[in-house]
């Protein structure tokens, strides 16, 4: 299933390219730890929502919104008034926001369907309700790609599972109707509900009248406000998503995507069942944060808490950190060997409907600050101002640091400290010694013999790699006399490979995409602490389980190899440190 059925998105034309698409946002999280949901929040949340509209953005429709959306706990209440059937016990029952298309009778035809893949998953379609919106207060752009809205409510058919466990039948259920119906969710859990919409900030209460009731309770909120940056809205990529809204960008999403679909065949889990159906995890044409919420929601649901996932996915800067506790450090260094950083500037909030928290990139490139008052009220805002606060009732209030999370426990009533936070997720398994027993580093190896090039040979290699007479004078000459990269002003007019009409190197087709987002890339020179140019090759286990197998990986510091390091990694399987864990094979490249 395409991201955006429900959007104004145009094919590519022109200069036109959708996955140049960038957002940039406003997000607010507003939380109690007084232990009682209440109306009280909501309103709080809707305000901070209203507050948040100068982050967002409209096209020349000023009624067309990129998106604004509220998440909150399921409002029982409010639910068992609305529908006629007796609904099962709090926690009991899934409800979900569907988004079913609109040609004659193919919301109905689309109902059906989900009622017989709920079946094959065991679950039970209770009831669907069709939710109630004023379309009239939106513009001809949103309204012309809107979905049909109706909730559907299920249960386990045995009447045996709850809260997380009947989440992950409803997961698969959720990924199943999306792949094979182009039905959306904004969101189908147990724990969380979501409205949201191609609207804006001032639009979303009064669209759907729901989130105004009385009735309509919660101990959390989550909102966000969207601006698209040089892109096209559209229903589903609104936020929030299912567990998390995003102000930034993830510039590594590209490879971050490839290596998901690369792990997805060693994927399997004792908690979700059969994982083939649910594939892929990250759904084509879905926007950077659409995605992480997919890769997070996947951790989360497959077995790790819900910061444990975010921590895997946004670590903190940890590599040139010299005081760093050494459990936490183990605890980075192993999961870097699973997961490579969604690096970008982001900053992420999250909720599974107990806890509610955000963390910053490790470069702190995106704002985020939080109030605690004295009767229990927590705000956490990507700016100041989004809640008329009172100074003398504020006990705490700060900002985000980058790295570092924010989390709030609303079953115990109490904001968790970053400290206490990884200090447990460090000590949940032996992370230093599954490091120190399974992972090696390049000069670990014993040096080897290799070929010695002559110097009578270096020109005959210069044309073999395609070096010209221009670049030897003009870029290699001043950095071997010099030092230092040779300046100028000038443009180069030799055209990418894949447009020459000269016969090129086959590595010239293959260069790195490096972000070009409203951020310039991070120099790794200047900013070494934050930054980090390592990698990790090895064999890759389940993704959903802790194993010591994930640990067995060549550290290899820097990207750049010379032909010493390159003869170790040849012979790697001849080391007595490596042997029997890995092992090397040359594929020839002649053509």
């Amino acid at each position: 299933m395409h991201a955006t059925p429900f959007g104004a998105l145009p094919d590519p034309q022109g200069l036109y390219d959708p996955t140049q698409e960038r957002d940039s946002c406003g997000v607010a999280l507003v939380a109690t730890l007084r232990g009682t949901p209440g109306r009280d929040i909501v309103d709080a949340g809707l305000t901070a929502l209203r507050n948040l509209d100068h982050r967002g953005a409209v096209g020349a429709e000023v009624n067309s919104g990129d998106g604004a959306g509220i998440l909150t706990q399921v409002p029982d209440a409010f639910l068992r008034a609305m529908v006629d059937v007796e609904l099962p016990p709090a926690g009991s029952y899934v409800v979900g926001l569907a988004f079913l298309p609109t040609g004659p009778g193919q919301a109905d035809a689309a109902a059906t369907s989900v009622e017989a893949m709920a079946a094959d998953e065991g679950l039970e379609v209770l009831t669907w309700r069709d939710v109630p919106v004023e379309a009239s207060i939106i513009g001809p752009t949103a309204l012309s790609c809107m979905p049909v809205f109706r909730q559907v409510f299920l249960a386990d058919r045995a009447r045996q599972l709850a809260g997380l466990d009947l989440d992950r039948k409803a997961y698969r259920l959720r990924k199943r109707v999306e792949h094979g119906l182009g039905v959306y969710f904004a969101s189908l859990s147990a724990r969380t509900l979501v409205y949201k919409g191609m609207l804006t900030t001032t639009q979303l209460e009064t669209f759907f009248p729901d989130i105004r009731d009385e009735r309509f309770a919660s101990e959390l909120v989550l909102v966000h406000s969207r601006f698209s940056t040089n892109t096209f809205p559209s229903w589903p990529l609104a936020q929030p998503f299912r567990i998390l809204a995003h102000n930034g960008e993830i510039n590594t999403v590209r490879g971050n995507r490839n290596w998901m679909a690369a792990r997805q065949g060693t994927l399997s889990s004792d908690v979700l069942g059969d994982v083939e159906p649910l594939l892929p995890i990250c759904t084509p044409g879905a926007s950077d944060s659409a995605t992480f919420d997919e890769v997070v929601e996947l951790l989360h649901l497959g077995g790790r808490s819900l910061p444990h996932a975010v921590l895997m996915m946004i670590p903190e800067a940890w590599e040139n950190n010299d005081d760093m506790d050494p459990a936490r450090r183990a605890f980075y260094e192993y999961h870097s060997c699973i997961m490579e950083p969604w690096d970008g500037p982001a900053s992420m909030t999250f909720t599974d409907g107990r806890f509610a928290g955000a963390v910053l990139d490790r470069n702190g490139l995106r704002p985020g600050r939080f109030w605690v008052t004295e009767d229990g009220l927590v705000v956490l805002a990507s700016e100041v101002g989004v809640l008329d606060l009172d100074p003398a009732t504020v006990v705490r209030k700060g900002r985000l640091e980058p790295g570092r999370m924010f989390l709030v426990d609303t079953g115990a009533g109490r904001v968790i400290e970053d400290d206490e936070i990884k200090s447990e997720l460090a000590a949940m398994r032996p992370y230093a010694s599954w490091v120190r027993e399974h992972t090696i580093t390049l000069d670990q190896l014993p040096p080897r013999e290799h070929i010695a090039h002559s110097p009578s040979s270096v020109t005959r290699r210069q044309q073999a790699f395609g070096y010209t007479q221009e670049e030897l004078r003009i870029l290699v000459k001043p950095m071997a006399s010099a030092a230092m990269e040779a300046l100028g002003s000038m443009g180069t007019d030799t055209p990418i490979a894949v447009l020459s009409s000269r016969p090129r190197l086959l590595f010239d087709y293959f260069v790195q995409l490096f972000a070009q987002v409203t951020n310039p890339p991070l120099d790794a020179i200047r900013e070494e602490l934050v930054t980090s140019l390592g990698g990790a090759i090895g064999p890759e286990p389940n993704l959903l389980d802790d194993l010591p197998e994930h640990a067995r990986k060549l550290i290899i510091p820097f990207p750049t190899i010379d032909n010493d390091q390159l003869a170790k990694i040849r012979n790697i399987g001849r080391s007595r440190r490596a042997g029997g864990h890995f092992s090397a094979i040359t594929i020839r490249g002649l053509y």
